[in-house]
């Protein structure tokens, strides 16, 4: 399982979106101004109340089977991601070090020894080809004279302006008897075109491996504009874990045969990304591989008092909390995910594609909602397509493979959209089925193992006896997501599965499905997390845009760390904790804050506050 991402919990404002995905965030106020997307768009709903309408008909914890806290404490209220700045998150690698950025420079063995940027251009051609480079100049060129016409010089400037400028390419023209190479943007299909090959030292390791730094970006839309601009497919980066959007996240990624020199240079042109600590390896990356996640996360404006906040704290760390699927597991829309997943799972294609394509209660944007207008009057997918600009979306993957493979082959159809999403689906009815038994479990047996439970030995589960179960605790027992390799718990919630599952026309003792990849093999998860390295501190402060931690970036460039107002009116929890992979860091600040963590409640949270 990849590592599960912190969800998303925004303030109402600008939305920057494409179409709705499965896990999609949302974004508002950041901390530097972004360029457009690159469908061309900029910000999306464009107001709070926009925002906010659409939320009302969002999910709330209930309405996912997140029911039950372990703690006794009392709860108190907060802002969860008012700024993406609020939640930082820092991998931990299968060594258990804490990945950071604290090293910009390239590696000595390829230190260049000259600089061709100082030799080749002139002042005037470097800014001219960072304009182009930048997209301020997308659909024009720069041309460079060559003077001294030789094949040696030719090669040298265009060597130059790869290197140095990557995402541009350049080709060779004659006009009036004299050399120029021409510089241009390589946009579109050109830009994932195989780059020439370059020679590779053998004593050096295939792969670079490199540190990410990342702001309000998601881990595939980071590997995406790397690809882009170094002119490489995606498929050449790998990374152990998938990291949040709303959040700055710090993870190893590694690629094939890209010198650190190459990727060192893309510090100049991309914003909100930063790449250092550079070093050649042998292996590339596995999903999986990582430890887990170091959080750093800021509550604002908590109503808490510091006997509450030191209860809640004290509590988390000694006790943990309950390991729910959070919920950005289950989408952000009036259409829960787990629908999707269950309408599969019963072979109900028409239902599939009804859910994702009708028309929903709460805001959209305007194209939207006019594609699914379209779909509901016509069921013409070619109709419906053409009223999106962005095609890809679940939506349009879905339409497009509707309109090439018609209605009677929709199995086919549904393929278009790409395989991981299209088991999110599946996977968010299991996280719905496993939360929703847990709240049972804990609500039947409260925090002690008993006769029934499963514990996990050597990777396989075993059912405990009385006996058994005194001498294990609640941080021992697992509890099943359904599928054909698993056995479930033998007392009386442990039957729940099979009713629930009946109630949903599917049958527990045939969780295969005739499209394979619709199969469910199933899988155990402990019922408890307890973090580690848990430390917190109230803060109080004056200006609710500035930031409240000191990220690594802005300690590689001496900026000074945040400076507190013990006067100031408003106050903010401050959380460090771990937790490994695939668990959930709002779960865990659940615990805490003893409140609905969806976006739903969130936004009233937020708009209540600013009103």
């Amino acid at each position: 399982m990849a590592d599960a991402e912190p969800m998303l919990v925004p303030a109402p404002g600008g939305e920057k979106r494409a179409c709705p995905a499965l896990e999609e965030e949302v974004d508002h106020s950041t901390k530097r101004p972004r360029p457009l997307d690159e469908d061309g768009e900029g910000e999306g709903l464009g107001s709070g109340e926009a925002f906010a309408e659409m939320m009302k008909h969002g999910l709330t914890e209930l309405d996912v089977g997140i029911l039950k806290f372990v703690s006794e404490h009392q709860g108190f209220s907060g802002i969860l991601k008012e700024r993406y700045s609020d939640f930082v998150v820092h991998e931990i690698n299968k060594e258990g070090k804490t990945v950071r950025l604290d090293d910009l420079s390239v590696p000595e063995e390829e230190a260049p020894v000259e600089q061709p940027e100082s030799q080749v251009f002139t002042e005037e051609q470097k800014q001219q080809l960072e304009q182009l480079q930048l997209f301020k100049n997308k659909e024009g060129n720069v041309s460079i004279e060559v003077a001294d016409d030789t094949k040696e010089k030719r090669t040298l400037v265009h060597k130059a302006v790869k290197t140095l400028y990557p995402g541009l390419e350049t080709k060779t023209e004659e006009r009036e008897g004299k050399k120029f190479i021409v510089a241009y943007h390589a946009a579109g299909q050109k830009a994932l075109a195989a780059p020439r090959k370059h020679s590779w030292p053998k004593s050096r390791g295939a792969f670079c491996h490199f540190v990410l730094y990342k702001e309000n970006r998601d881990t595939m839309e980071a590997i995406n504009v790397l690809s882009k601009f170094l002119r490489m497919r995606p498929n050449v980066f790998s990374y152990m874990g998938t990291k949040d959007k709303r959040a700055i996240t710090v993870q190893e990624i590694a690629v094939l045969k890209i010198t650190a020199e190459r990727l060192s240079h893309l510090n100049k042109c991309l914003n909100n990304f930063k790449l250092g600590n550079f070093c050649y390896k042998k292996h590339p990356l596995k999903l999986g591989e990582l430890q887990g996640n170091h959080f750093t996360v800021v509550i604002r404006n908590i109503t808490g008092t510091e006997e509450q906040v030191q209860q809640a704290m004290s509590s988390l760390r000694e006790t943990g909390f309950i390991n729910y699927y959070g919920m950005q597991r289950f989408g952000t829309t009036a259409v829960p995910t787990h629908q999707v997943g269950k309408a599969i799972l019963q072979d109900n294609w028409k239902e599939v594609i009804d859910l994702i394509l009708k028309p929903r209660p709460g805001a959209e944007k305007g194209y939207l909602v006019k594609c699914r207008e379209e779909w509901a009057q016509s069921q013409d997918p070619e109709a419906a397509l053409k009223k999106l600009p962005v095609k890809r979306c679940v939506e349009g993957q879905l339409l497009r493979g509707l309109s090439m493979y018609g209605k009677k082959n929709i199995i086919t159809a549904f393929a278009m959209i790409p395989r991981n999403n299209r088991l999110m689906y599946i996977h968010s009815y299991q996280s719905f089925m496993w939360n929703t038994m847990v709240s049972r479990r804990i609500e039947a047996f409260g925090l002690k193992a008993v006769e029934g439970d499963l514990v996990l030995r050597g990777g396989t589960a075993f059912v405990l006896s009385a006996a058994e179960a005194e001498t294990h605790s609640i941080q021992d027992v697992v509890m099943p997501l359904p599928g054909f390799d698993v056995i479930y718990p033998t007392h009386h919630v442990g039957k729940g599965y099979r009713e629930m599952l009946s109630a949903d026309n599917l049958d527990i003792d045939n969780m295969r499905h005739r499209v394979r990849d619709y199969s469910l093999a199933g899988a155990y998860r402990r019922i408890l997390i307890k973090p580690s390295d848990v430390s917190w501190s109230v803060i109080n402060y004056e200006d609710p845009r500035v930031s409240l931690v000191h990220t690594d970036v802005e300690k590689l460039e001496d900026q000074p760390p945040p400076v507190f107002n013990k006067e100031g009116k408003y106050r903010a929890l401050r959380m460090e904790f771990s937790l490994p992979p695939s668990t959930y860091a709002t779960m865990a600040i659940r615990e805490v804050l003893k409140m609905d963590t969806s976006i739903k409640n969130q936004t009233q949270l937020n708009t209540t506050w600013l009103n």
